[in-house]
């Protein structure tokens, strides 16, 4: 899946499953890029895979894989996964012809995409992300995988009981670059939260809550115009 030359962007950010608030942010002209976590915690995931579909059979958007959708994925296709009551609810509102869909969808989702300064990741960034092509989304973890789809994690976990994720890799974003993610709720105020990394770049997080007693954020993006 690749962006459409010249078309402006609406930049999506976790749905989880809110598919009122999916729904009002593709209502829109511009192409959309959802940022990955489509399914779980929210009241329909199943519909708001099925707007996502139409989306993409329209032209008129692509979602990047999230961890949430990576692990749906895998339950699909047949593999044991830790899902929970979410991936179990995600499931029993699914049937066949979407489970088939879903899956194809994810095989061939991207794990991130850049357009010149701009960088469309679910999680986290990696220079190496600069050099390499996404790796199948469904496949082995790797680093640059892992980074994609969790963050940079420590290994410990946190008092909410979600893995404790730094903000290291802000500080490798080049200078002019943003890097437009999700996963990561950071924002206090109910916006999307920005930071600035000492390389000169920047990193914006459009994680608010949605499907989780939150809202769902989005950012419009002009054409981009290469140099």
């Amino acid at each position: 899946m690749t962006i459409p030359p010249g078309r402006p962007l609406r930049i999506v950010g976790d749905v989880h499953g809110d598919v009122r608030a999916f729904a009002f942010a593709a209502d829109t002209d511009r192409f959309v890029i959802q940022l990955g976590d489509l399914v779980d915690n929210g009241p329909d995931s199943a519909g708001t895979l099925r707007l996502m579909f139409r989306l993409i059979d329209e032209g008129r958007g692509l979602f990047l894989v999230g961890n949430h959708d990576r692990k749906l994925g895998r339950a699909l296709r047949g593999e044991r996964v830790r899902g929970g009551p979410q991936l179990e609810a995600t499931l029993a509102g699914m049937d066949a012809p979407l489970r088939a869909r879903t899956l194809e969808e994810v095989a061939r989702a991207p794990l991130w995409l850049i357009q010149g300064e701009r960088f469309f990741v679910h999680a986290a960034f990696h220079t190496g992300m600069l050099m390499n092509a996404p790796p199948d989304p469904l496949g082995p973890v790797s680093p640059l995988l892992s980074r994609a789809l969790f963050g940079e994690t420590t290994g410990r976990t946190q008092p909410d009981g979600y893995p404790e994720r730094l903000l290291r890799w802000v500080n490798h974003i080049p200078a002019g670059m943003t890097v437009y993610c999700g996963h990561d709720q950071r924002s206090r105020d109910g916006r999307p939260w920005v930071t600035h990394g000492d390389a000169g770049g920047t990193a914006m997080f459009l994680d608010t809550g949605a499907g989780k007693g939150g809202h769902l954020s989005w950012i419009d993006l002009d054409a981009h115009l290469p140099a």
